[in-house]
């Protein structure tokens, strides 16, 4: 095979892009303009940096991002193998040491044969010749994003906001308890429990909290947040109990001091395998860090937690997809690129990877010469693949896998868990009538 693909960018969907290529004998070019240059949320020059959370969603086949996961693996997925590999204990969830699981991913993609690192290469166009993937994510460098504008006629844009990694050793352990929401997992988590005087006061803190000025990064008017990664504060200020009924939910846990359900929790989860550093779940933020210092502060257990990483809010930009890409990514202008990850307007680390796996098996298969796979509607990544190509959508946002994308069983089942098991043991077997390489041995382990 002579022809090579040039893949832009080594973030997860451009890793899974450039695996999905060679795995079927296309040689890549894969561009990265790390280490030579880093975008405002980047610092690491390993591939497939996890910038916001350390997890990978649920672990669990009968839920949405479980059972994407499981249709990755049948594609022999890089992201949900080194996953695997690195993982770190979260109760029912796949997160991982973000650390290793980068190292792991670069180490992968740089000893294939059939793929040549480009590094330090920043794209600020589109190759002239040849099939391209752009997967140069959310963060994607002015030039060419720029470029971008140029040939679809425009972007959106809106912040993503990163939550706070603390250190463990500085935890009040006193003041925390270990446990996972309705005891899955041995203590996974650290739970901050909060009476009612205490949440109220944090509330009232965290609304009046300044927050830090954001730069324009272009002219395209209002700010947007994607609601998934809506920012602690600004939740807050929806009213009283909207942060209560959302990250700080006490459901499924018991205060062992108390032997009662906390009014409210804030759970930290274990960032790396050593256990050293832990992650506030749910709490995105664009507060100054003084001010994330001062307000978390009044959270039982972080008195006097010291920060590895304060919260920070960044740009996050994606396309029209629906009027501009085909539902195996093509850019419907020139399809000779694809484009891939969140820039697609699929939202979430598992989403991205997918997305990068989606077009790399569509452009291996077009040069091999082989019939285009079409996925099922009844598969997460056949929802994916609609999504960013439903004609009829009117207002396109990013979404995420959830069960809902998913065609209704023709029987009705009252129970959701049992739904969800049903729905995924329906999408797993079109996944295997599809038949793809290593489908019987995900079957056995299973």
């Amino acid at each position: 095979m002579s022809a090579r693909v040039t893949v832009l960018g080594a973030g997860l969907a451009g890793c899974e892009a450039a695996w999905a290529l060679a795995g079927r004998g296309i040689p890549v070019e894969l561009w990265e303009m790390k280490p030579k240059r880093f975008s405002p949320a980047h610092r690491s020059p390993d591939f497939a940096e996890l910038v916001c959370s350390n997890s990978l969603k649920a672990a669990r086949v009968n839920s949405a991002a479980g059972l994407l996961k499981a249709e990755m693996e049948r594609l022999s997925s890089l992201v949900v193998s080194a996953a695997r590999d690195c993982a770190v204990p979260a109760g029912g969830a796949l997160a991982v040491d973000r650390e290793l699981f980068s190292k792991r991913i670069t180490e992968r993609i740089c000893s294939h044969p059939l793929i040549a690192v480009k590094a330090g290469a920043e794209a600020t166009d589109f190759p002239a010749e040849g099939r391209v993937i752009a997967a140069t994510g959310p963060l994607t460098s002015d030039a060419l994003a720029g470029r971008i504008r140029e040939l679809c006629g425009g972007a959106l844009s809106f912040y993503d906001a990163a939550a706070p990694i603390v250190e463990a050793a500085s935890l009040n352990r006193g003041r925390v308890f270990p446990a996972a929401r309705y005891g899955r997992g041995d203590g996974d988590y650290l739970n901050c429990p909060m009476n009612r005087e205490e949440y109220e006061n944090f509330v009232r803190e965290l609304v009046a909290a300044e927050r830090a000025p954001l730069h324009s990064f272009d002219q395209e008017g209002d700010l947007r947040v994607y609601e998934g990664c809506m920012p602690i504060e600004v939740l807050a200020s929806r009213g009283a109990d909207a942060i209560r009924f959302g990250p700080m939910k006490p459901v499924g846990l018991v205060d062992p001091k108390t032997g009662r359900r906390p009014w409210a929790v804030l759970q930290l989860r274990r960032e790396n395998a050593e256990g050293t550093l832990y992650n506030l779940v749910g709490f995105q933020t664009n507060l100054k860090f003084p001010e994330q210092k001062r307000v978390f502060g009044m959270i039982p257990g972080l008195e006097n937690a010291e920060y590895a990483r304060y919260g920070v809010m960044h740009r996050n930009t994606f396309l029209d997809s629906p009027r501009l890409l085909d539902e195996t990514f093509a850019f419907l202008s020139d399809r000779r690129i694809r484009f891939a990850g969140q820039i697609t307007g699929v939202e979430g680390y598992v989403e991205s990877a997918a997305s990068g796996i989606l077009a790399g098996l569509h452009t291996a298969n077009e040069l091999l010469g082989k019939e285009p796979v079409r996925f099922p509607a009844e598969t997460m990544l056949g929802a994916l693949s609609r999504h960013v190509s439903n004609r009829e959508t009117k207002d396109f946002q990013p979404m995420g896998a959830n069960m809902g994308a998913l065609p209704p069983l023709s029987e009705r089942i009252r129970d959701r868990q049992q739904r969800y098991q049903a729905l995924a043991e329906r999408s797993l077997r079109a996944m295997d009538r599809l038949g793809f390489p290593g489908t019987e041995e995900r079957k056995t382990e299973e």
